[in-house]
């Protein structure tokens, strides 16, 4: 049963993005963000607290997701719950750890886990005052004509963005904090155990990537793909090095009855970070093309998230997106959507002329 506080904080976090994909993407044009990059470093760590009031909860099904995550097999959004992301992402650890693939907690899966029980599943952390400035896009709208008018799409509310943050959702963030937590600067909530990365090294010319990375807690330093395949059947993006090993593995979204994903092979021509967004209408079937193309800034709850991994197939990509939790459980307009941190992951390992194969 919610409290008042939790409904209270529950109606600020309903979340409204339009699903995009096979897009009109054109590089560039946005204009370089020196003052984001430049304070990357600063201000945004969040510190462990111990705090009497809240302690951190043991939950087997959320402590294996971060577990999962941390080693490169994503459930998505950590919310502790037993759906068909997570099944996939045990299944993958089991198949890189020689165990039968069934996607369950099984004793031996158990067993293999054990090696990382010291981790936990979640963490006790103060909000630091420049993460709760924002900034913000309280109002945010629904219609593309609206959207073009913002100078960033940026998240809604603090919650949201403290749930991107700690890959979750605010539903989870709730129900992690039942006590009524009010998410203001300086407030000490609980959240999954996703820990803090080292700043990086600001760039003038980034497009503010260094402060995004903070902001989703995405390290610059990822291991190099060789070849992506995105699995229709299994509903997943996968990562492989130059030996064939799987080095990561993400939930994702992809294609329609109206836009399939387009099978065969593909090649990485570009990644964007940060980028801006053509839209033209006549690329969607269900809108109208009495709409005007227009250009939208960067942001994300931009209809492509924090990239865009730009293929060979014209007007095809991977990229992010505002809605994580529609990952696996939605229809996209032909591309691959992941959420934004593991888009942020995938950006980091792939380069043009990555090879990409969709199969069904």
């Amino acid at each position: 049963m919610k409290t008042k506080n939790s409904a209270r904080l529950a109606g600020l976090m309903a979340i409204a993005l339009l699903a995009a994909c096979k897009v009109d993407y054109q590089p560039g044009g946005a204009e370089k963000d020196e003052k984001s990059s430049a304070s990357a470093g600063g201000g945004l760590s969040f510190a462990d607290v111990r705090d009497q009031t809240v302690r951190p909860r043991p939950d087997r099904l959320l402590q294996t997701q971060v577990v999962l995550e941390r080693l490169g097999f994503s459930s998505g959004t950590l919310d502790g719950k037993d759906g068909a992301n997570f099944r996939a992402a045990l299944r993958a650890f089991q198949d890189t750890h020689d165990l039968n693939a069934n996607g369950k907690l099984d004793e031996p899966t158990v067993r293999a886990l054990a090696r990382w029980t010291d981790v936990p599943a979640t963490r006790v952390v103060r909000i630091p005052a420049d993460f709760a400035r924002g900034p913000f896009v309280p109002n945010f709208p629904k219609d593309a004509q609206l959207q073009a008018k913002l100078p960033v799409l940026g998240y809604r509310n603090l919650v949201e963005a403290l749930a991107e943050r700690f890959h979750t959702t605010p539903e989870t963030l709730v129900a992690l904090n039942r006590r009524g937590t009010v998410a203001r600067a300086d407030a000490v909530i609980q959240v999954p155990a996703v820990a803090d990365i080292a700043p990086p090294a600001p760039q003038k010319d980034d497009r503010g990537w260094s402060r995004t990375l903070q902001w989703l807690a995405v390290s610059p330093d990822q291991p190099k793909a060789d070849r992506v395949v995105v699995d229709k059947s299994e509903g997943v993006l996968r990562a492989f090095d130059t030996d064939g090993r799987l080095i990561a593995q993400f939930p994702a979204t992809m294609g329609s009855e109206h836009d399939p994903l387009p099978l065969g092979q593909w090649k990485i021509q570009g990644v964007s970070r940060n980028p801006d967004f053509h839209y033209n209408p006549k690329l969607f079937w269900d809108v109208s093309d009495s709409k005007q193309p227009v250009l939208l800034k960067p942001g994300p709850n931009g209809p492509v998230g924090v990239v865009w991994i730009d293929l060979s197939k014209p007007h095809y990509g991977i990229h992010g997106t505002g809605e994580p939790q529609s990952i696996g459980r939605a229809e996209s307009h032909g591309c691959v959507r992941l959420t934004n941190w593991d888009a942020a992951r995938l950006a980091g390992m792939v380069e043009a002329g990555t090879k990409v194969l969709f199969q069904a």
